[in-house]
């Protein structure tokens, strides 16, 4: 506060007492000593802070002084490090809050949004994780939209200043990923609600402006049943494209309509994640034993005494409902009350396009936090590879369950009977017709094993019958092969 009450002259002082420079306009040369206060603490700093701060109000005093003197009231200086004025080496204070309207300035940002923070602490807005961003540094804690006056458009600014730190992680994300940032500055906003963390939000008639220039915010998506409300995607908006990576203020402006919900923004500088990075730290983290898993499975099957049913097995598919593809990586959230498991790498990388976290299965929230790899099923798949299906019994054995064409096609029937058979049974006559004169079946004898050369030995046997004369009448090759079959 009593940097803020400086001139460009006590500023440029104090930045050429510690060797920093004076140059710049007003607002830059605040920024400067603010991060020289936040960052560089000593006792020498704050000296010539409380030194510059008493000669400017003495000098004032004076010049206000008339010849009927009149006892001049200075301001109450605020106690800035006053452990430092006793001369002893205690614990920083903290800096007093004294009635002050202009915006609060607190270290590494700018904050225009509101006044200074009351004494009494105040639950605060908390923001749900996103898997794919790991939070780096907070700039600006979720802070409230304050309406200034009844319009229903209202603006709400922020000034804040990138430390070289956070420049130089900006840079060499943008090296190292050949142009494509890695490291990104996020916009986000929400409900101004305490009781739980809240997802991102976007206020009516929303619109953000950094420095001189509009961020694209997500539209709305036309709805195609009637009577719907369009839907709008409410993401974190990435300001990285727009900021000045130099030691020059940023100012960020959101445009939004009061309308009676009460909404909070903060700004974040995080690191963004791949599928494949999230996939490796689930494989690493996320691992559940197999016996733990063939314990789930036993208290899933075990007899439920108010039931009358027995449950004998369940079936668990090893097709992905996500692609229809064999599983690799088989996972599921452990809130979800079912056995079947979709594959982690598709699962990812849909939700690295489109975040939902929902369960393709039933339906229901699984966040990247509660995800684990089914150690069971993982080594089923690896010693089960001619199955697309399995059965987890009572007692947490299992057993594959193979196509219904592949169990029918087997070598244990040596008939095949073309057509349809006698309703009698009749056996065929040589001539193919049974005794009541109606067509039978076909029989075809696939035991014998009999060749073409032994059915013109026959043939020709036949043959020299015929010559001789009539002979007795031989048992039929069909009612031969019948019988022996049978």
């Amino acid at each position: 506060n009593m940097v803020m009450s400086f001139r460009v002259s006590d500023l440029q002082m104090l930045l050429g007492f510690v060797g920093r420079s004076k140059s710049g306009l007003k607002h830059e040369l605040v920024t400067r000593a603010l991060q020289l206060v936040q960052f560089d603490c000593s006792p020498e700093v704050f000296k010539k802070i409380k030194e510059l701060y008493e000669t400017r109000y003495a000098k004032k005093s004076s010049e206000v002084a008339q010849p009927q003197p009149q006892q001049h009231r200075s301001p109450e200086p605020l106690s800035i490090h006053s452990s430092y004025d006793r001369g002893s080496t205690v614990a920083r204070t903290s800096i007093s809050t004294t009635n002050i309207d202009y915006p609060a300035l607190y270290g590494k940002y700018l904050n225009g949004l509101g006044r200074l923070p009351p004494k009494v602490a105040k639950p605060e807005v908390r923001l749900v994780k996103l898997p794919f961003y790991t939070t780096l540094d907070e700039l600006l804690k979720p802070t409230e939209l304050v309406p200034q006056n009844n319009e229903k458009l209202q603006e709400s600014p922020c000034i804040f200043a990138l430390t070289p730190r956070q420049v130089e992680l900006i840079r060499n994300s943008r090296y190292f990923s050949l142009g494509i940032n890695n490291v990104l500055f996020l916009y986000r906003i929400c409900y101004t609600d305490t009781s739980s963390p809240q997802e991102d939000q976007y206020p009516p008639n929303i619109a953000v402006k950094v420095n001189h220039s509009y961020c694209s915010v997500p539209g709305y998506y036309p709805s195609n049943k009637p009577g719907v409300e369009p839907k709008r995607p409410c993401r974190p908006i990435n300001l990285t494209h727009l900021m000045y990576l130099s030691a020059a203020t940023n100012r960020i402006t959101v445009t939004w309509g009061n309308y009676g919900k009460s909404y909070s923004v903060g700004l974040y500088l995080v690191r963004q994640m791949t599928s494949a990075e999230l996939l490796q730290r689930l494989k690493t983290i996320g691992i559940k034993h197999p016996e733990l898993c063939k314990a789930l499975v036993k208290e899933k099957l075990r007899l439920d005494p108010d039931s009358e049913i027995a449950t004998t097995g369940v079936r668990v598919s090893l097709i992905c409902p996500l692609v229809k593809m064999r599983l690799s990586v088989p996972c599921r959230a452990e809130t979800c009350a079912h056995l079947q498991c979709f594959d982690a790498v598709f699962y990812l990388q849909m939700n690295e396009k489109k975040p939902t976290w929902m369960c393709p299965v039933c339906d229901k929230p699984a966040p990247y936090d509660q995800l684990i790899i089914d150690g069971l099923l993982s080594k089923i798949l690896t010693e089960c590879e001619d199955a697309d299906e399995i059965e987890y019994l009572v007692d947490g054995s299992w057993c594959p369950i193979r196509a219904e064409k592949e169990r029918s096609c087997s070598p244990q029937c040596p008939i095949l009977v073309l057509g349809s058979s006698d309703v009698n049974g009749l056996l065929p006559t040589p001539n193919g017709n049974g005794e009541n004169g109606k067509a039978t079946a076909d029989v075809v004898d696939l035991t014998l094993d009999s060749s073409s050369s032994e059915e013109e030995e026959e043939e020709d046997e036949e043959e020299d019958d015929d010559d001789e004369g009539p002979q007795p009448k031989r048992r039929c090759s069909y009612e031969k092969g019948l019988v022996s079959a049978c």
